[in-house]
């Protein structure tokens, strides 16, 4: 679901901008205040292990078509809505900068679709309110899956009407939404179903994890190392081999604008600002589209989520994901350090 630049004016593009990065300046602030340091690591291990699950494109049944993992209510029940949007930000921006996954003007509205629906509509009004203190599994299973599909219905129709507010595209709008909605549930329903097995996980290893989000509480002294330990083993199993094995088929955005264009990808607008962002996104990727440069898709670059090499096994895409989860772990990890760094300067009177 990472919108691309041909889809997007400079007029949305820079106003979800300013948006992104208001909210992202607000969860700094509440995560200097509130966040706890056994939440560090886990906001890095977990950006990592979202990067990592976002590679992997899931075929869709008789649709020929394919999704990946959202991830932001899952981050959401583990961490709280704000650590959470910024452990999203920093997978989406590791994504758009260093694998041109995602145009550099559609940035804001990537981090907006996926990580504010899920944190601070899906999580606060639907999950928390249904969950309850003490929910028995049946009652976990159902609302988490419940508020997945509520999650991936949400992104995909902001989606649509960022591309009408933008009027750049000759998508229509009814189509297009009549597109996008049912092939994001089906995908909601793998969301939701993975979701809910990390989540019996860790409420079965550290549910002072889940309290803590629900809760806004520090987790305490309770140890988190097995956990940390088992995310960011599957992060490089996942980013490193299985990666490779991905789906070929479009995902659900580029299987939609196929089917109303016939061609899954735009060509980027000739308008300045268009020219120039794919320019610069195009010299700063180190592996676009998760792939070595010599091998790397040239040509339009709209809507770039994985690349459809016709081998079974490629090396770039291990490569890149070993890359892109090691880096998606720092960034993350620093994230939550330097602001609470920040935090105990300011608490001593350190300045």
């Amino acid at each position: 679901m990472h919108m691309a630049d041909a889809l997007l004016s400079p007029a949305v593009g820079g106003g979800m901008w300013a948006f992104s990065a208001g909210t992202i300046a607000y969860c700094s602030a509440k995560v200097r205040r509130e966040l706890d340091d056994r939440k560090v690591p886990l906001m890095g291990v977990l950006g990592a292990f979202l990067f990592a699950a976002q590679m992997i494109n899931f075929s869709i049944p008789g649709t020929g078509s394919s999704g990946h993992l959202g991830g932001g209510l899952l981050l959401a029940i583990l961490l709280g809505p704000s650590a959470a949007f910024l452990t999203i930000a920093s997978v989406l921006v590791v994504q758009a900068f260093f694998f041109a996954d995602g145009g550099l003007l559609a940035l804001g509205c990537n981090i907006f679709n996926m990580g504010f629906f899920p944190a601070f509509i899906v999580f606060p009004f639907f999950y928390k309110k249904l969950i309850g203190s003490s929910p028995s599994r049946a009652r976990l299973v159902s609302v988490t899956m419940i508020s997945a599909l509520i999650g991936l219905q949400l992104g995909p129709f902001a989606v649509v009407l960022e591309t009408l507010a933008s009027g750049i595209s000759s998508l229509p709008f009814t189509t297009f939404l009549l597109l996008m909605q049912p092939i994001h549930l089906a995908i909601g329903v793998v969301e939701g179903l993975v979701t809910v097995a990390v989540v019996s996980f860790v409420r079965q290893a550290r549910p002072e994890i889940l309290q803590g989000a629900l809760e806004a509480r520090p987790i305490g002294n309770h140890p988190v190392r097995q956990v940390l330990l088992v995310f960011l083993l599957l992060a490089v199993v996942t980013g490193g081999v299985i990666s490779a094995f991905a789906s070929k088929d479009p995902d659900g955005l580029e299987w939609a604008i196929a089917r109303v264009t016939g061609n899954p990808q735009l060509k980027v607008p000739q308008l300045g600002l268009h020219r120039t962002l794919a320019q610069l996104q195009q010299s700063i990727a180190i592996l676009p589209d998760y792939d070595f440069k010599r091998t790397a898709e040239k040509g339009g670059v709209a809507l770039p989520d994985k690349p459809k090499q016709e081998e079974s096994f490629n090396t770039g895409t291990c490569v890149a994901g070993i890359v892109g989860t090691l880096v998606t772990l720092l960034l993350a990890f620093m994230s939550g350090f330097i602001l609470k760094k920040r935090s105990a300067r300011k608490v001593y009177g350190v300045h």
